[in-house]
């Protein structure tokens, strides 16, 4: 792996919930290091099918799952994970093979990156209602941190629109564009290598997937699907697949469309996706970083995962203010992705992780306060929404 270079300055100036019976049945990732395996296949000729409507721990008619409740993708198993924010895990449903990623539009529906398909599951009764074979080939289906099949899913702002980042053993990966509406897959766009994550504009008009083992962003205009790379690597790109250095999560800046990348606790990369330049501030964790997400307020929460080369400090959760200012909360053990409650009091932190060290539950943080509680959820939870 790589060296880290340390040379880089460090100084820069309840929601509502349980008023309803909950009911039903109760119940990684990052290429680090390794360039991964497997045969690239080829796109096919004809155009994949959803599955039939298949029904998975039901609520009753008379209860809908309330607002508040986490939902996680479950990549240790084959399901996602229905979480009470106090009570832990509530219910599960099936959902295809190690599900990565998940996006949650307005109509309730929860759009599921799975190695063999897109799951869409109706999150207020907790039923699966199809799964959308992808139309890029990805070799076998597959468990582990080097699978095929997809990894960052975002959805379009009106909801009209899935984007599905496919990994492609091997090879480079393929944004697959999908109607949800009909649930077809209409359009596929090449982009990097294993991309960890994908991101919209807030007015729609652009998607932005990070390439983690190609170190880039590409962006893919929502009109024309003309995708244009923009490299992110704020380390260089030496070490190549055996590289430590690489982007994995981004942020959409609400207030500039600027895209946000955090490395290794150290840099944080600020790149314009309409002129590709990036410049670079500094951060303060010292750990390898995967996860991101944004507060209401503009703070950037990100996850430390660890040191991964015995130099560096332990997993932690920044929360960086919008003037430049962090506070580091240690977390206990590796973590991988990170969501917020609407009112911006509490991150609920995957414990899942895509390389060894993961645990099933979240870490529950008052970003007030910094007090930790850890809650069993899931399987390996990676990805996270509040519902």
């Amino acid at each position: 792996m790589a060296p880290h270079d340390r040379s880089f300055p460090r100084a820069l100036p309840a929601a509502l919930l349980a008023v309803l019976l909950l009911a039903g049945c109760s119940g990684p990732g990052g290429a680090e290091g390794s360039g991964g395996g497997g045969a690239a296949g080829d796109a096919a000729a004809d155009r994949p099918t959803a599955t039939a409507p298949a029904p998975a721990s039901p609520l009753p008619a008379s209860a809908v799952t309330p607002e508040g409740t986490l939902l996680v993708a479950d990549f240790g198993a084959d399901t996602v994970t229905f979480v009470h924010p106090a009570r832990g895990a509530l219910a599960s449903v099936q959902v295809g093979t190690a599900p990565y990623a998940l996006a949650v539009g307005g109509d309730g529906r929860a759009w599921v990156a799975t190695a063999e398909g897109i799951a869409v599951v109706d999150t207020r009764t907790r039923v699966r209602l199809a799964r959308i074979p992808y139309r890029t080939g990805s070799g076998p289906v597959d468990r582990g941190e080097y699978r095929g099949g997809g990894m960052g899913i975002a959805l379009s702002p009106d909801g009209k629109r899935a984007y599905v980042g496919v990994n492609v053993p091997g090879g480079n990966g393929v944004l697959e564009v999908v109607d949800t509406g009909t649930w077809e897959v209409t359009a596929t766009v090449p982009v990097g290598r294993r991309p960890f994550d994908v991101d919209v504009s807030r007015d729609g008009s652009e998607v932005y997937v990070t390439g983690h083992d190609s170190f880039d962003v590409t962006v893919v205009p929502a009109g024309t699907l003309r995708p244009r790379r923009i490299e992110v690597a704020p380390y260089g790109t030496e070490g190549g697949l055996g590289s430590w250095l690489k982007p994995h999560y981004a942020v959409v800046r609400p207030a500039d469309g600027m895209l946000l990348l955090p490395f290794e606790g150290e840099r944080l990369a600020v790149v314009d996706p309409r002129s590709g330049r990036t410049s670079v501030e500094a951060m303060t964790a010292d750990t390898h970083q995967h996860g991101a997400a944004l507060t209401p307020d503009g703070r950037l929460l990100v996850v430390g995962t660890g040191a991964v080369d015995g130099d560096g400090r332990g997993p932690s959760l920044t929360v960086r203010a919008p003037d430049g200012t962090e506070r580091v909360l240690p977390l206990r053990g590796p973590h991988e992705d990170v969501a917020v409650s609407r009112d911006g009091r509490t991150a609920y932190v995957t414990g899942g992780y895509t390389r060894d060290g993961f645990w099933d539950g979240i870490t529950v943080v008052d970003l007030a306060s910094g007090a930790m509680r850890r809650l069993g959820a899931g399987a390996r939870p990676l990805g996270i929404a509040v519902l």
